[in-house]
């Protein structure tokens, strides 16, 4: 399509032309405005780098909303597959906004070494999530008392999800200096906190010591044992340079498999042995595991301990009285008796 102009003829381009140059530069900004969030996300983790979480992360990543499953089991269980022993301390009743002690112990045996991400030796960490009721919560600074503070340490206690203070975890810690994690916990007062009533209220406590067997994706971690996926003959067993071991199996139909094992777990198996499927290739190498209690706690209302001690001095005097009154009449009886 043309058109003179001053003498001058023009030549205005075609409809597929304008969509090309336009389509094209929909894409080139497109690309450049990609690049630019990358890099901006690239710069701030290089310049802000985040902290690493251990466990309490990966529990708030596959159970955002609680950490107790509907059948009452906390979720750290999902990865630290081992059973092991954990205690709480807490009192039977506490009164009204006032700061207690909740103590979870984690035992284990210090000399015991875990298997690391790489492969070595070291030792154990600890970490704790604790399930207050509706209302509990760890208390401000300002609160705790001196002698309190000295047995808290310098912990961080996080809340498990944002606006739920009654949910809280702590962890990783070195487990050397934390077998026993001392919580500071505000009770409400019904007075002034609504929906809060006084009576007994369940706790609940899961811990864990050492790294866990499986990640959240399913994957297996190194602190695990490693099995054979197919029945057949180890034809080889080669080391890996960055560690670990391929172990290759031929099976009886003449097609291979290899298996391979991360650094950390040790080989009981060698070549030319017979292996069925599932068979234990390494040992075991953990020894961590994870724990849950459940306890109690009462809400105890002040007024009601008073009646009740007024109550119980009641029933003490009159049962002193009855006694002076009874002593009483058997003198008269023998006098009577004398008379």
């Amino acid at each position: 399509m043309s058109f003179e102009f001053f003498g001058l003829k023009m030549r205005t381009p075609s409809l597929s032309v304008m969509c090309n140059v336009l389509s094209k530069r929909i894409i080139t900004r497109t690309l450049v405005l990609a690049l630019a969030t990358l890099a901006f996300f690239l710069i701030s983790d290089l310049s802000l780098p985040q902290s690493a979480a251990a466990y309490p992360f990966w529990a708030q990543q596959t159970a955002p909303e609680t950490p107790r499953e509907a059948t009452g089991r906390i979720v750290c269980a999902n990865c630290h597959l081992a059973a092991k022993p954990t205690e709480v301390e807490i009192p039977q009743s506490v009164k009204p906004d006032t700061v207690f002690e909740a103590v979870v112990k984690i035992p284990y045996d210090l000399s015991s070494q875990q298997v690391l991400g790489d492969g070595s030796k070291g030792g154990l960490n600890v970490g704790a999530v604790v399930m207050l009721p509706e209302g509990f919560k760890i208390a401000p600074e300002d609160r705790i008392p001196e002698e309190m503070k000295e047995k808290v340490g310098g912990l961080y206690f996080q809340p498990y999800k944002d606006g739920e203070d009654n949910v809280v975890i702590v962890g990783p810690l070195p487990g050397e200096q934390y077998q026993e994690i001392v919580f500071p916990v505000l009770s409400p007062n019904p007075k002034t906190d609504k929906g809060i009533y006084f009576g007994k209220y369940p706790v609940h406590v899961g811990a864990n010591r050492g790294r866990g067997q499986v990640y959240p994706t399913g994957d297996k971690s190194n602190n695990t044992v490693y099995n054979a996926s197919k029945a057949g003959t180890i034809s080889q067993i080669a080391k890996v340079e960055e560690g670990g071991y391929e172990v290759t199996i031929q099976t009886e139909d003449g097609s291979t498999v290899v298996d391979t094992i991360p650094p950390g777990p040790e080989l009981i198996v060698s070549e030319g042995q017979k292996v069925v499927a599932n068979e234990l290739l390494t040992s075991n190498p953990n020894v961590g595991g994870f724990g849950q209690a459940d306890k109690e706690v009462v809400l105890q209302d002040p007024n009601r301990v008073k009646w009740l001690m007024l109550f119980i001095g009641a029933i003490m005097l009159s049962q002193t009285l009855l006694v002076l009154k009874k002593k009483q009449i058997e003198k008269v009886q023998a006098a009577e008796m004398n008379f």
